[in-house]
């Protein structure tokens, strides 16, 4: 059985930092892409990062980029989250997810945690 338990989330000030952590289990994170996606209500789910499995490459979505960073511990079998410069825009439910492709798509993500929400006031 997969599971990934996100946590880390939390209110904020614009300009602070928060880390998320999202621990797998069931799956081991180093040979399957994961990745991390933002809801607010009424939007769709958005695609954040993501880290490929064994060529260990990263992506962002253009509004993050320089801001926020994902990486792994294949020890903890954990990815994580480093969110810098943080802005009210970046409010949202944050979801990691396993996939077995390389995208940006969240469908075609199998494994989906159950959410943290990340608060930034002004």
């Amino acid at each position: 059985q997969v599971q990934l338990v996100e946590s880390g989330g939390g209110l904020v000030q614009a300009g602070g930092s928060l880390r998320l952590s999202c621990a797998a289990s069931g799956r081991t994170v180093s040979v399957n892409t994961m990745g991390w996606f933002r809801q607010v209500p009424g939007k769709e789910r958005e695609f954040v990062a993501r880290i490929t499995g064994s060529d260990i490459r990263t992506f962002y979505t253009d509004s993050v980029k320089g801001r926020f960073t994902i990486s792994r511990d294949n020890a903890r079998n954990t990815v994580y989250l480093q969110m810098n410069s943080l802005t009210p825009e970046d409010t949202a439910v944050y979801y990691c997810a396993l996939g077995g492709l390389n995208s940006p798509n969240p469908r075609v993500y199998a494994y989906w945690g159950q959410g943290t929400q990340v608060t930034v006031s002004s």
